[in-house]
């Protein structure tokens, strides 16, 4: 019994640490392992789209491989990487950086002397 309790928790830290993985670099079985509903066969499949289309360039473009359709999508969208930057969600707000010049300093005028 504790080695089926210890089989199930370690399945489920494997689903809950999974890691985003880049479609367009990765091979067919970093993809299965990767994102959940897809298996080798349909890992493959991306590849193969990939191989005969070109990169993909949006991540949404995935549901045009025979075999990944809206529902498989949605559940992986948040691990599927286009390119090795960062996604940002579309809608989402992106704070401009600071700015890297220092502040100016405004030095007094001498025509402003107390007399």
């Amino acid at each position: 019994m504790k080695k089926l309790i210890l089989l199930f928790l370690s399945l489920f830290t494997f689903n809950v640490l999974a890691t985003p993985v880049n479609v367009n670099t990765a091979d067919a079985k970093t993809i299965s392992d990767a994102l959940t509903g897809i298996g080798l066969k349909k890992a493959e499949a991306i590849v193969k789209y990939r191989t005969e289309k070109g990169l993909f360039k949006t991540p949404e473009e995935l549901t045009n491989v025979k075999g990944i359709g809206q529902k498989t999508f949605d559940k992986n969208k948040k691990d599927i990487l286009i390119s090795d930057a960062p996604s940002v969600e579309p809608g989402a707000i992106v704070e401009p950086k600071a700015a890297t010049e220092p502040p100016a300093v405004v030095e007094p005028s001498k025509d402003n002397k107390p007399k």
